[in-house]
């Protein structure tokens, strides 16, 4: 997924931000799809995103900015780094919009004690802590944020695949977020299938890639 990306980019200008954009808002219209198929009304409803410091977590704030729009709701963005520390542009691009909007509560700490009350009080919960680049051992604030998460109650999505799982294997090296629903992008990742206990309903979402970025670089699909 790298590859094609960066193919995506670099040879057919679809930009990353074009990318996230797509996904963001994806990820925000299966939320709103998947609660009017459980006759769940949003009004007053506590949605949070928790993000860690990669483009899932910024997948996660296009989805809020989206879902904003409907003001029944209560959102709220956790971000578990400083915002400075943000890895990639777009990211940094999408804490930057939720900073000028009063619609969405931001909070960001590295210290779990205080953020996890607004976990465990969530009702719906966006699980954007950990992308595909997942190993060993998972360090503090993400590790104890994923036991709340697991531990909420709440409706939880993750965005692309749950927090701690290796999307190649399937298998789960430290722990990893019990997601009822993931929604990933362009492709179903080798990880996600037969892994219901982990990532619950699976729902594919396109994101803007066309299918040439992927000659050359697809090798043995079976």
């Amino acid at each position: 997924m790298y590859k094609i990306e960066e193919n995506a980019e670099t040879n057919f200008g679809v930009r990353r931000m074009y990318m996230m954009e797509n996904a963001g808002h994806g990820l925000a219209d299966f939320i709103k799809s998947k609660m009017d198929e459980m006759n769940t009304e949003m009004v007053d409803k506590r949605i949070v995103a928790v993000c860690g410091g990669g483009n899932n977590g910024g997948d996660a704030m296009v989805c809020m900015r989206h879902l904003s729009y409907n003001p029944e709701a209560k959102y709220t963005v956790l971000l578990l780094i400083n915002p400075r520390d943000l890895r990639t542009e777009e990211a940094r691009t999408n804490w930057t919009i939720l900073r000028r909007l009063n619609s969405v509560e931001l909070v960001w700490s590295n210290q779990i004690d205080q953020i996890k009350e607004r976990i465990l009080d969530s009702d719906i919960l966006i699980d954007g802590i950990l992308g595909t680049g997942v190993s060993g051992t998972i360090r503090e604030p993400h590790s104890s944020a994923i036991d709340y998460i697991n531990k909420s109650g709440a409706y939880i999505f993750s965005v692309d695949i749950p927090s701690g799982l290796d999307p190649n294997t399937g298998l789960v090296l430290d722990k990893c977020v019990r997601a009822n629903a993931t929604v990933t992008f362009h492709r179903i990742k080798k990880g996600l299938l037969n892994n219901e206990k982990y990532c619950g309903q699976i729902h594919l979402e396109h994101i803007g890639i066309p299918r040439e970025a992927e000659r050359g670089i697809l090798v043995n699909e079976s």
